[in-house]
């Protein structure tokens, strides 16, 4: 079963002080590019959560971001008791040389002084980081489902257009023997209007007619784009990512159809193959976004 590279995934972790919003949104992209969005607390676990996604998405460019609703900020600042202490005491020194009351408030006086509070930044709990980490998984495979939904509709929509290029492809065949006995009239006529008043030698005309049919000839690029389009239709119900494979493949289709345009000599052949490369240009496009 494919799957597109466009997902979106959302889970909301509730934590007694906190509430985390985790959102992923996924992209298409060649390879797997991950760009994450979190609050200080959790930036320790960037990595864990990267191989998280990593292994589970495979492919894509994504977005994590972590909203946080906190009673209590990421940062709590504290009474620095020691700086205090010593602010203290210089003042209370200070105050007896000069002989000021003692009963100042120096408190008032110390605290606008640097240094006084300190910030310190709360450490993860691994309790907290259980939950967190089980809510990336449900956002995760709520992306993965919208990754299958999509790629359900995109494989529908592929194979519609691998018939039509199976289709347009047998419509080939019965235009061939005219457009060998097209070959056959157009040098002939361009014999006579040399002239040769019937001296031509009958052998070496078979022998050149030969030569131009077999030049022109599509049938091995036909039975390729055949295998082509029934290996490409094989490899759409392959577990696992197949974007990549599909890409490679369809490139070979092109290859094939191309050559077919460029020996035809034939108009209705080239109208095929001009539709052929409209469905081939339509797989492609969808190719893009398949994992």
């Amino acid at each position: 079963m494919i799957r597109s590279m466009t997902g979106f995934g959302k889970a909301t972790c509730e934590l007694p002080s906190k509430r985390i919003i985790i959102e992923i949104k996924s992209l298409n992209s060649k390879q797997l590019d991950i760009n994450t969005r979190l609050p200080n607390l959790y930036r320790e676990k960037d990595l864990a959560i990267r191989n998280e996604i990593g292994q589970k998405l495979q492919r894509g460019k994504i977005d994590v971001t972590f909203y946080l609703e906190s009673m209590m900020p990421d940062k709590i600042s504290q009474v620095n008791e020691e700086v205090i202490s010593e602010y203290h005491e210089q003042l209370k020194h200070v105050a007896e040389k000069l002989g000021i009351s003692h009963n100042t408030d120096f408190l008032r006086i110390i605290m606008p002084l640097p240094d006084t509070m300190k910030a310190a930044q709360p450490e993860l709990d691994e309790e907290e980081w259980k939950v967190v980490k089980e809510g990336l998984i449900r956002a995760i495979e709520q992306l993965d489902d919208f990754r299958k939904q999509e790629g359900e509709s995109m494989l529908q929509d592929v194979k519609q257009h691998s018939r039509d290029l199976r289709r347009l492809l047998e419509q080939i065949t019965p235009f061939e023997s005219q457009r060998t006995e097209k070959i056959k009239v157009r040098i002939r006529e361009s014999l006579d209007e040399l002239a040769l008043n019937g001296n031509v030698d009958e052998n070496r005309f078979e022998q050149e007619l030969i030569y131009y049919i077999e030049k022109l000839d599509i049938s091995e690029e036909k039975v390729r784009l055949k295998n082509h389009i029934d290996y490409f239709e094989q490899t759409l119900e392959d577990e696992g990512p197949v974007g990549k494979k599909l890409g490679f493949i369809s490139q070979e289709m092109g290859r094939e159809i191309n050559t077919l345009g460029s020996k035809a000599s034939d108009s209705e052949i080239q109208r095929l193959v001009v539709n052929m490369k409209d469905d081939l240009e339509k797989i492609k496009e969808q190719i893009l976004n398949i994992l």
